[in-house]
Parts: C-alpha cells; sequence; structure tokens
C-alpha cells in the first residue's frame, strides 16, 4: 500500500548564493580553525560547500547556530570525509557481489525452472500484472535506444561488441533478448522490484536458499541495498546518515548473524551497522574466501570512537564469533 505523502513545508527558501571567501569566512564564523585559506577554498571549489559541510555535525557544539567545539581544524572534517569515502568504497564493493549474486541465482533458477530463456515475459510469472508490463517496457526500451544509438566498436583480439548488441543485431526472435542478458540491464532497485512481484512464493525461496538467505531477509535486504547503493553511487555521506530502511534482523538458524546476546543493542539496529553485518552474511554464502572482513576491520581499527558510535558499531565489535573467524 503506497504510504501517505507528507506535508510540504510553509516557508520560502531565500538563501544567498555565496562565493567560496564567503563559505571559508562562515566556517570560520561557527569556530573552524583554517590554517591556510587558499587550501580550503580548494577544496570548497571541487567538493562543495554543501557536500562538506554536514561532516561538522559531530563537531558541533549543538547549538542552533552551529557553532564548532573549540580546536576543531579544516582537516578534521577533510579527515572525516576521506573516511567516508573509504567506507563508501567498501560498502559498495559487497553491494556489487550481492547484486551480481542474486541476479544470477534468479536468471538461472527461473531459465531451468521453466525451461524457458525468456520466462521473464510470461505475465503469469507475476503477481502484479501491472508492475510486470513495466518490466518488458524497461527491456524492450533498453533495446530500442540500443538500436538507435551509435554501433558498437567492430570485433578484434580486444574489442568486442556487447552482449545486448550482439543478440539485436544477431536475433530477429524472439523480439527481446533471454533473462540473463535482460538481468543485466536492470538496476538493483528493478532487480529487487521483479524478486519481490514472482508469483510463486517457492520460486522466491529458491533464489534466496542459493545465497544463503530466507525469503523474508532477501526481500528486506535488498531494499535496504537499493538505498545504501543510491548513496554510495552518488558520493553521500554514509557513515551516520539516516537510511530510513534497515535490513531485518533473521531469525533463521540457517542465515549467519552475530552471536553475542549483546552484539546488536537496540540503539544500533536504526544505524548502519546492520548493513555491514547482511552484507558479511551474504558474504559467507557467494564469497567465502573474501577478505572483505578483513579489509573492513583495517578501516574501523584506525577509526575513534566517535565514528564507531556514528555508524552504531559496538565496542568489541571484532570480537563476536561473527566477525572474529574472518579476522587474523
Amino acid at each position: 500500500m503506497p504510504q501517505e505523502m507528507r506535508p510540504r513545508g510553509s516557508l520560502s527558501y531565500d538563501k544567498p548564493s555565496l562565493s567560496l571567501d564567503e563559505l571559508v569566512d562562515r566556517l570560520i564564523d561557527r569556530g573552524l580553525e583554517v590554517p591556510d585559506r587558499d587550501r580550503a577554498r580548494r577544496y570548497l571549489r571541487h567538493i562543495g560547500y554543501y557536500r562538506l559541510s554536514p561532516y561538522t555535525i559531530p563537531f558541533q557544539q549543538g547549538g542552533p547556530d552551529h557553532a564548532l567545539r573549540v580546536g576543531t581544524s579544516f582537516d578534521d572534517l577533510l579527515d572525516l570525509y576521506v573516511f567516508d569515502r573509504a567506507l563508501r568504497l567498501i560498502v559498495m564493493d559487497a553491494i556489487e557481489r550481492v547484486e551480481v549474486a542474486v541476479r544470477a541465482a534468479l536468471t538461472d533458477h527461473m531459465s531451468t525452472t521453466y525451461a524457458d530463456p525468456h520466462w521473464y515475459v510470461t505475465p503469469s510469472h507475476f503477481r502484479d500484472r501491472n508492475r510486470h508490463t513495466r518490466l518488458v517496457k524497461i527491456v524492450r526500451d533498453t533495446c530500442e535506444d540500443r538500436l538507435r544509438g551509435t554501433p558498437d566498436a567492430g570485433e578484434d583480439s580486444l574489442v568486442h561488441r556487447s552482449a545486448l548488441e550482439h543478440y539485436l543485431t544477431t536475433y530477429g526472435s524472439p523480439e527481446l533478448p533471454p533473462s540473463w542478458l535482460m538481468g543485466e540491464m536492470l538496476t538493483i532497485g528493478q532487480l529487487t522490484n521483479m524478486y519481490r512481484n514472482l508469483m510463486q512464493r517457492a520460486d522466491r525461496t529458491a533464489v534466496a536458499n542459493s545465497i544463503g538467505l530466507t525469503t523474508t531477509v532477501l526481500e528486506s535486504w535488498m531494499q535496504t541495498y537499493v538505498r545504501v547503493r543510491n548513496i554510495c553511487a552518488h558520493h553521500g555521506r554514509l557513515w551516520n546518515v539516516g537510511l530510513g530502511v534497515y535490513p531485518a534482523i533473521p531469525t533463521s538458524p540457517t542465515v549467519p548473524w552475530l552471536e553475542g546476546d549483546d552484539a546488536l543493542p537496540e540503539r544500533s539496529r536504526k544505524r548502519l551497522y546492520p548493513v555491514l553485518v547482511s552484507l558479511q552474511s551474504v558474504l559467507y554464502a557467494v564469497s567465502p574466501r573474501s577478505g572483505w572482513a578483513q579489509r573492513l576491520n583495517g578501516l574501523l581499527s584506525t577509526r575513534p570512537a566517535m565514528n564507531l558510535r556514528g555508524m552504531g558499531i559496538p565496542e568489541g565489535w571484532a570480537d563476536d564469533p561473527f566477525w572474529s573467524r574472518r579476522l587474523p
């Protein structure tokens, strides 16, 4: 059921545009130590004030004037910004593996179970026919756009046409490509919607089980990953942002999860930490020899307690058996 739209605000936005020098002055007026003004201007020019300014929030005193604690420097902001960038790259690496695994599991199961490489064009495989119609339109539009576009480079020993280009310029029927090629056209959000729209629960269960999850857990986690991936893809603040959608805590013993009784405090459930746990849980199934947990630990072990609290990560998190069996 669609969520009711919240009312718009009543104020009129009338804040003026500010020059780089004026933006540096604003940071200084709020108490930021800026020993090298030209350097600060350079970073603001290439990062943007409104991308960098949210990183002042952990250093603010809490008043309406956004005043910063004494001793907060421009390098403190940059350090937090660079950390967040490194975190996004690590998270994106895991989401990529999960997304690819779900694509493969979905197309492989449906194609072999129904002995039909083009199963996705059949409406009876889907619960909501309108959503299915939109899915087919996305695929058809993508194919038509490809045929209207400039042809891919000719084939040689290093450069080959895309698989979609090959299909469209080689085969006249079926009109649309097989599902394993179709799956590559979809965004993670479209992939998630297609999975959730499958008619048969047995099909959804088979796909989820193939990557070590239950149906309920996979649906929940994929919705969360759509949000997290969008933040990462747009280079947004991740470490302490409110996601608005969080992964369900698995109840099945078949799904790897934290083992300590207090390993996930209630206050941590609406933070980034359960997302990190869920990603490692899937990696245990789809990439069991991955060093992702070690790289995550390598990054987090360099950070102050303030960063870990912002992500909802409890003290001694790496000692939980869920993590420790993957850490040196």
